[in-house]
């Protein structure tokens, strides 16, 4: 029987990934690795009864116990809070585990998926390319240590293929941009802005959004690359079903929005008229904010994805009026 493993399985995209296979592949096992502590994560994976839940601690002895039947191990577990400052803990858990983890599947000839991050473009002054030569992720400047240990592992990825050492039989790497949408609860100040600015526009209350402290962008005109996590878990999928396309590929729409016209679609989403309020960005961060990512798509579309992502508009109505607003908000 096919088996999929989904490390970070009960987190945002993780949960949304597991419960699409479980829907697209009903013969097959679908395999979750990952930890609950006592918030209420478990809820993420409540309406997909997955065939089983391992800690990480016990990951690697299991995939010895079931190697026989594992199609694609897709790894999206990690620390992802960029305010993690315990660097060992971010070594530890994003590149050391990563590393062994991509080992097994080159031993085992086992596909293989991981998440990258957009982070480790930095400030974004040497472009958004998804080019994984080691000269060009040299320039690269991560600004935190969680975006330092995702640029370490994409590192050692590079300086592999470039040694034309062994590879799993398939492989992707991804790095997210700005990925919004239902499960993300749980991630407390990690959430994406339309969460949590939801709760205040669902009131009629003025939602806050940052100064801007550069002379090229006006408050609220800092821009990101915002992507609803069904365009991402449809990439996956994609990749899945395509075992023949290996790479590292960006994922994002390829269109830089503005944090105000994310609030404006949000309010929009409940058809109430945008309040939007302007406070001082922490001094802390002030030298660190990027003002733009945009991912350049073109690599993924070369591949072969055709499929067209959300706009933002149509991807933040979605997420408020079938979760958000809804009782019942976990997919």
């Amino acid at each position: 029987m096919q088996t999929y493993v989904v490390t970070g399985g009960a987190g945002f995209i993780g949960s949304n990934v597991a419960a699409a296979l479980s829907a697209a592949h009903p013969g097959a096992r679908v395999v979750v690795c990952d930890v609950f502590g006592a918030d209420e994560k478990w809820r993420n994976l409540a309406k997909h009864p997955v065939d089983e839940i391992i800690s990480p601690a016990e990951l690697f002895y299991w995939l010895e116990m079931n190697a026989d039947s594992i199609e694609a191990i897709i790894h999206l577990g990690a620390i992802s809070s960029t305010t993690e400052r315990n660097a060992d803990l971010l070594l530890e858990n994003n590149y050391t585990f990563s590393r062994v983890l991509r080992a097994w599947c080159i031993e085992h000839d086992t596909r293989f998926i991981y998440a990258s991050s957009a982070s480790v473009y930095g400030d974004g002054s040497q472009g958004f390319r998804d080019d994984l030569s080691t000269d060009y992720l040299k320039k690269l400047k991560p600004l935190n240590t969680y975006a330092w240990s995702k640029w370490l592992f994409d590192c050692f990825v590079a300086r592999s293929l470039e040694r034309n050492e062994k590879q799993p039989p398939q492989w992707a790497g991804l790095r997210f941009f700005n990925v919004y949408g239902p499960n993300e609860y749980h991630k407390g100040e990690q959430q994406s802005v339309a969460a949590r600015i939801f709760p205040h526009a669902h009131a009629h209350r003025p939602v806050k959004l940052f100064h801007s402290y550069h002379p090229n962008y006006k408050d609220g005109g800092q821009m990101r690359d915002f992507i609803y996590v069904k365009d991402c878990v449809a990439v996956i999928q994609w990749l899945l079903d395509n075992p023949q396309i290996s790479g590292m590929f960006n994922l994002g729409t390829g269109k830089a929005r503005t944090f105000e016209d994310l609030a404006k679609a949000v309010f929009a989403a409940l058809g109430h008229p945008p309040q939007i309020h302007y406070i001082d960005m922490p001094v802390e961060i002030r030298d660190k904010y990027q003002y733009f990512t945009e991912a350049d798509m073109a690599k993924l579309k070369a591949a072969g994805y055709v499929k067209p992502f959300h706009s933002l508009e149509d991807g933040v109505r979605d997420y408020v009026t079938n979760y958000l607003a809804k009782e019942d908000h976990y997919v």
